[in-house]
């Protein structure tokens, strides 16, 4: 998915997050929603002039589709499962920035270890462009979400953490060539 800027009227009532609160709301079916980001199969939308998340499982309120997880081979490698986490990753966007969470250098560890002979645990440690963001929750649950999407990874730790903080220079080149940061 990519950006957006098509309106549809909600099918369903559906809950959603206040943008940049991060407090929950129930926007009513039938409302006008402008779809503003749809990336990674989480959408950004404008209702009454505010901006509200609305997760991928919710696609359908907005007559979209859900997507589904990535496709991992059955006798996947340890190195194979872990890029399809990273790839995962590459799928959490910030609700207000149209660029995945990798790219604006905001995962600072992503790692595998054993459970038993074939499921795996996640252990992603991360930050926010802000200590402050409301959005931090909404991301980090985002995180850990798409990270147990991936076959055989059957646990995941999420670690939020502000030390190191968070600068631009941690963006990739082309994330902050996309900012206007470069």
């Amino acid at each position: 998915m990519s950006d957006s800027n098509e309106t549809v009227a909600l099918t369903r009532d559906v809950v959603a997050i206040l943008i940049p609160a991060g407090t929950k709301v129930e926007l009513p079916e039938g409302a006008s929603a402008e779809i503003t980001q749809a990336l990674g199969g989480s959408f950004t939308v404008q209702v009454q002039g505010h901006l509200f998340r609305i997760n991928g499982a919710d696609a359908d309120a907005l007559g979209k589709q859900v997507l589904r997880g990535p496709e991992v081979a059955d006798d996947a490698s340890d190195d194979e499962l872990e890029k399809a986490v990273w790839s995962q990753l590459k799928t959490c966007y910030d609700p207000e920035i149209p660029i995945n969470i990798v790219e604006l250098g905001l995962v600072y560890e992503c790692r595998l270890e054993p459970l038993d002979a074939s499921n795996r645990k996640a252990y992603i440690r991360m930050t926010l462009t802000a200590p402050g963001c409301g959005m931090g929750e909404i991301l980090v649950n985002d995180v850990k979400t798409k990270t147990l999407e991936v076959p055989r990874v059957t646990e995941a730790d999420v670690e939020l953490t502000f030390d190191p903080p968070w600068s631009r220079d941690m963006m990739s080149e082309s994330a902050q060539l996309l900012t206007g940061m470069y």
